[in-house]
């Protein structure tokens, strides 16, 4: 796993309990599946003039504690000890500002390509990592973007598979459940 600091970031509330992560999908520009954008984003060195579609992400201080490519590669962007700045405005079980007490995954991708087999592995074995280290974390307290902020986001969308994912988690905790 490769691991960039991004300044985007900051301390969690005192006493917080981690106990939810939000899956989310990203592609820059629009259908472009490659890092780099995204990286520079998240490091806040995003060239704005670089395509038409970043003008609007100007003043944008975004970033997320990691980013599962195509190619299943994890990278690494803030500590998750620290609240990344990855969910907007948010609402989960009647919390608010889910920044503080949530992980946020993005998977390179958009609602128009199916997400790739090694992203499910990558992103199921990352979960479940997260899973054992954040003990409150359950399988059911894995959501999407869509799910804590209904009508403003739509990701990771249609094209993420929940039940080809959960397949992959149990999947993966059986696999660890037999190494033990």
């Amino acid at each position: 796993m490769r691991y960039l600091n991004s300044p985007h970031q900051n301390a969690r509330p005192d006493e917080t309990v981690i106990d939810l992560i939000v899956l989310h999908a990203i592609s820059m520009p629009d259908g472009v599946f490659e890092m780099q954008y995204i990286e520079d984003l998240f490091m806040g060195r995003l060239d704005h003039q670089a395509h038409a579609e970043f003008v609007i992400l100007k003043d944008l201080k975004v970033s997320a504690h990691f980013v599962v490519d195509r190619d299943g590669k994890i990278t690494q962007f803030v500590a998750t000890d620290r609240r990344a700045w990855h969910a907007g405005a948010s609402l989960w079980e009647g919390r608010v500002e889910c920044n503080d007490f949530a992980i946020g995954i993005e998977m390179i991708g958009d609602e128009e390509q199916t997400f790739t087999g090694a992203q499910y592995r990558e992103t199921a074995r990352l979960c479940r990592v997260l899973m054992q280290r954040y003990p409150a974390i359950s399988s059911e307290r894995i959501v999407g973007h869509q799910d804590i902020a209904p009508g403003r986001k739509w990701d990771p969308g249609k094209q993420w598979d929940w039940l080809r994912f959960h397949r992959a988690l149990r999947h993966i905790h059986k696999l660890h459940l037999h190494t033990k």
